[in-house]
């Protein structure tokens, strides 16, 4: 899979509002990002043959999602799934704000649970999450100019 070009990263003064976010805006960033990692050609030919459901979750925050990956289409579903092949979960916002403004995904950062067989795609995909995530929060648009926040 070709990862993200090294970008300068985003300095925290371009991260503004952030820090800030209530629970719906976070939401609709996150979807966003998810929205955009669907578009870009290399993840979908990384996950062209993916069939996985994953659990993502900021646990201080009580906060979850499903992301299903179904032969290169990205699904997002605001609610934890039941069964998934993989779950990521953060103990805090500002531990997974800190890895989306770094990019780096430290050992104990983020929490893995599920199939070992999807170590290095799940560290990949997460990878490209990140990156997705840090320019949607350094322009929080949609596709029509309307502001996510």
């Amino acid at each position: 899979m070709k990862m993200p070009p090294d970008d300068p990263l985003p300095q925290p003064e371009d991260l503004g509002p952030a820090r800030g976010l209530s629970k719906r805006a976070t939401r609709r960033l996150i979807q966003r990002a998810f929205v955009l990692m669907g578009r870009d050609k290399h993840v979908r030919q990384h996950i062209r043959e993916a069939d996985i459901i994953s659990s993502w979750t900021l646990e201080d925050w009580d906060f979850a999602w499903t992301v299903i990956l179904n032969r290169g289409k990205i699904d997002f579903e605001r609610r934890p799934a039941k069964n998934p092949d993989l779950t990521l979960r953060w103990k805090t916002v500002e531990e997974f704000l800190n890895q989306v403004d770094t990019g780096v995904i430290p050992e104990d950062g983020v929490e893995f649970d599920g199939r070992e067989d999807l170590r290095r795609f799940r560290e990949d995909f997460l990878r490209w999450f990140l990156h997705s995530l840090r320019h949607v929060m350094q322009n929080p648009v949609d596709d029509v100019g309307e502001s996510l926040l």
